[in-house]
């Protein structure tokens, strides 16, 4: 009875839990008159099947090639087994086997539950927790794996008869999704005041007033983007200085009303991520005044002492450096994928919507994302709601540089001085996790923050690797840990500059090793002794190695291993980025490295220049503006805008330590330098949030041609081998530029332009034709100068390895980490 037939079992890994894998399974099973089971367990989906050959490759490819949209098969196992016989196919329960199965991240509201949250007919018709299989929260309510109810804080909660026959039904788009829930049996939400919670919220919105809101990972604060009022009132309250606001609209219609959406920007905000994207606003106040004077600076260029410089681009592109940046092109998509909110479809225009101005003061992007949860959605309102804010802002409810507030104990306590009312819920969230953040360059995903959206999805390692963590650094932190092929990044945990953060950093550690299984038996940091990760890896070791990676090389050895290149492979490496601790003891910054994973050697460096004062450089960048000066021997005139900055009492301390020594590291930082031109061209003085000098110069520098543009020499290798840039004569062609009346946008674009041929200098001097040439660190951030280095780069013949999955930023520096750590 059995002629014909054949029967195996197939162990499926990956990101199969939580993503409707066990539905498709029988549906795929049964459509192609398969027999046998599907179950979960701790090391992914085993299933048991049999029936003609022919069918079970067929099911066998579509696993491989054609899984739900949002699993990630790893690989598929098979073993065969005598044939059984029977009828029918089911779906077992879950089992606990040895072995690792993977979570998945948070996902956006789907197209099928905006529907039904908008559909009066529907009995889940503005129920704030509507969900399916193919979108609602995963990583933040997830206590251990298998996935089950059980083991999320969704336990709280017993699923009326409705919703169970849904969860039961293999056909329904429910079933197994763990979040289920209806307004009967669901999560309820609450507000800190008597009436409707959302009716009263969005009054409160309405009225300017400021609202924290409970969502997935964390509490948000929020008020009306248009505002300003509010939004001075949010920054006050947040002691967030200058540092811009994220907003969020109810769909891509109001995002390509406020800022420039491309197709490729498009595709990125209403992505199942759905990360904050970093976009050009769709109105300047600042360009038409940099044109103009670029534009005169140009016609007497010839007064500053620069040399004209080759553009790094091929002949055959005649294109403004801009193209390559978001909104730039043509492909935008006329208000494609309008999600139900804000009371109507499509909006009017660029520049249609109001922002204002205190959103992200000085700031050429706006942070933009579309509304990801159904609960934001009502906070925008349904179709024939009363009118409301379009635009809001939403930021982390915690004061600046504090961890993100998610517990509602946590609440009660901090939320009072922050928030004039709470809309809140109780579902519990278990794991922390803030919004993602995003650019784009040349069309292609430029990480920044990797948070809520991405983690814990894994990354492959491009060899096996001991079970390890590493811990990061001292900004923009996040862990790691790594087993086998795969390495597990935390979302982001933030700054670790006091106690609370430390907790932060303690809980997100644990949870990863609950969640991946992974028990660490090395530990590796970074190499500056006075990290407060690197202190807790040391105090929590109990006996275990722990391995020191220098920050350049744990920034070279991330984007190696995200673009896969083997344990032998060497590159040639740029990093550029604001601090990293050298091994000679200076603050470095400006490198370029010949790494592999097991080591690094310095080629060349910017050459050192006193970092006066430690963090009063940083955050004082007429400090370093100064320092550049007195290095390359120009008299600190007061017409120069940063010496002007200086207060002559400061500026009488600051001589004296340039001159003796005093309380003076030397630093080879590119970010610094980047500071200095800015303070030098008159754009920023005093920064309130790291890196503001250097946004605000690349914000000023966008559109504009160059014209003529600075040059750094590089000498010869001293007795070590190490060359060096110099960065005195761009600092002399800058204080002459600004002398002849150039503007900040031209002596920006200039420098940007500086910089990018520089790269490629340095890549014809020391990297080999073809080669890859490997860029990371902070400063590739700035998209304009990743931008030129890039078309530069591939125009003169080589390969080019930057970020797509991890941050070239020190959110990134764990995944590298663990890759020098393991091949030592």
């Amino acid at each position: 009875m059995n002629a014909g037939r054949a029967r195996c079992r197939l162990v499926v890994r990956g990101v199969v839990q939580g993503v409707g894998f066990r539905p498709f399974v029988y549906s795929t099973a049964a459509e192609l008159a398969l027999t046998g089971s599907v179950s979960n367990d701790s090391c992914g989906v085993i299933i048991d099947i049999e029936g003609a050959p022919g069918a079970l490759a067929e099911f066998a490819a579509r696993l491989r090639h054609r899984p739900p949209p949002l699993a990630v098969v790893e690989s598929v196992e098979r073993t065969d087994l005598p044939v059984r016989g029977g009828t029918g196919f089911h779906i077992a329960g879950t089992t606990r086997g040895s072995g690792r199965t993977l979570a998945s991240p948070d996902v956006a509201i789907c197209a099928d539950c905006a529907r039904e949250l908008a559909d009066p007919a529907d009995r889940r018709y503005r129920h704030p927790f509507v969900n399916c299989t193919n979108c609602g929260p995963r990583f933040t309510i997830i206590a251990s794996l298998p996935y089950d109810r059980d083991r999320t804080s969704m336990a709280d909660f017993a699923m009326c008869e409705r919703c169970s026959r849904e969860y039961h039904d293999p056909a329904d788009r429910r079933f197994h999704a763990q979040p289920i829930a209806c307004p009967d049996c669901g999560p309820t939400l609450s507000y800190s005041g008597p009436g409707d919670p959302i009716t009263e919220a969005r009054k409160l919105l309405r009225d300017g007033g400021i609202l924290a809101v409970k969502g997935i990972g964390g509490y948000h604060l929020a008020c009306a983007a248009d505002n300003q009022d509010a939004v001075a009132r949010l920054r006050a309250r947040k002691r967030r200085g200058d540092k811009p606001f994220a907003v969020m609209v109810a769909d891509l219609a109001a995002a390509q009303a406020i800022t420039r959406v491309d197709a490729a920007a498009a595709a990125v905000l209403c992505s199942p991520q759905r990360p904050i994207v970093l976009l050009p606003r769709a109105i300047r106040p600042d360009a038409a005044q940099d044109r103009q004077s670029a534009e005169a600076s140009a016609r007497s260029a010839s007064a500053s002492g620069t040399l004209p410089v080759s553009d790094t681009r091929p002949a055959s592109d005649t294109r403004p450096a801009s193209d390559t940046l978001p909104g730039s092109g043509s492909g935008t998509l006329p208000g494609a994928g309008t999600l139900p909110g804000a009371g109507s479809g499509t909006l009017p225009g660029a520049g249609s919507l109001a922002v204002a101005p205190g959103v992200a003061p000085g700031n050429p992007d706006l942070g933009v994302m579309i509304a990801y949860t159904p609960l934001h959605l009502l906070l925008f309102g349904l179709p024939g709601d009363p009118p409301g804010p379009q635009v809001l802002v939403m930021t982390s409810a915690n004061l600046g540089g504090e961890p993100i507030c998610y517990t509602d104990d946590d609440a009660a306590q901090r939320l009072p001085e922050l928030a004039d009312a709470v809309l809140g819920h109780d579902r519990r969230i278990l794991v922390p996790c803030d919004d993602s953040v995003v650019r784009l360059v040349g069309g292609t995903e430029l990480p920044i923050r990797r948070s809520r959206g991405y983690a814990p999805l894994p990354l492959a390692l491009p060899m096996s690797a001991t079970p390890a963590l590493a811990v990061g650094a001292e900004v923009k932190n996040t862990c790691a840990v790594a087993d086998g092929r795969y390495a597990w990044l935390s979302q982001h945990i933030g700054d670790m500059d006091d106690l609370a953060t430390l907790r932060a950093f303690e809980g997100a550690e644990q949870h990863l090793e609950e969640l991946t299984g992974v028990r660490p038996a090395q530990l590796a940091v970074d190499a500056h002794p006075g990290y407060r990760s690197s202190a807790w890896a040391r105090r929590s070791a109990d006996g275990r190695p722990v391995h020191t990676v220098q920050h350049h090389h744990a920034h070279l050895a991330a984007v190696m291993g995200e673009h896969g290149l083997p344990a032998t492979a060497t590159i040639t490496g740029i990093a550029f980025d604001g601090t990293g601790f050298g091994p000679d003891g200076a603050v470095w910054g400006g490198e370029v490295l010949s790494a592999g994973y097991k080591g690094f050697r310095r080629l060349a460096h910017l050459a050192y220049v006193p970092l006066a004062g430690g963090d009063a450089a940083v955050q004082r960048p007429y400090r370093m503006a100064l320092a550049h000066l007195w290095s390359a021997g120009i008299d600190w005139t007061p017409s120069i805008p940063a010496v002007a900055a200086c207060p002559p009492a400061e500026r009488r301390v600051l001589a004296h330590q340039l001159e003796t020594g005093l309380g003076c590291v030397p630093t080879s930082s590119m970010g610094r330098l980047f500071d200095a031109v800015s303070s030098l061209a008159g754009v920023r003085h005093v920064v309130d949030y790291e890196a503001q000098a250097a946004i605000e110069l690349e914000g000023r520098a966008r559109d504009i041609d160059p014209g003529a543009a600075y040059r750094f020499p590089i000498t010869d290798p001293d007795d070590t081998g190490v060359a060096r840039i110099d960065p005195a004569p761009v600092i002399a062609a800058v204080v002459a530029d600004q002398a002849a009346g150039a503007g900040p946008g031209l002596i920006g674009a200039r420098f940007h332009a500086a910089v990018a041929a520089l790269i490629v200098d340095l890549a014809r001097r020391f990297g080999e034709p073809g080669a890859p040439i490997a860029l990371s660190g902070g400063v590739f951030q700035n998209a304009l100068l990743l931008a030129r280095a890039d078309r530069g780069l591939r125009a003169a013949g080589f390969e080019v390895l930057t970020h797509h999955r991890v941050p070239p930023n020190d959110g990134g520096l764990a995944f590298g980490q663990l890759l020098v750590a393991g091949a030592q």
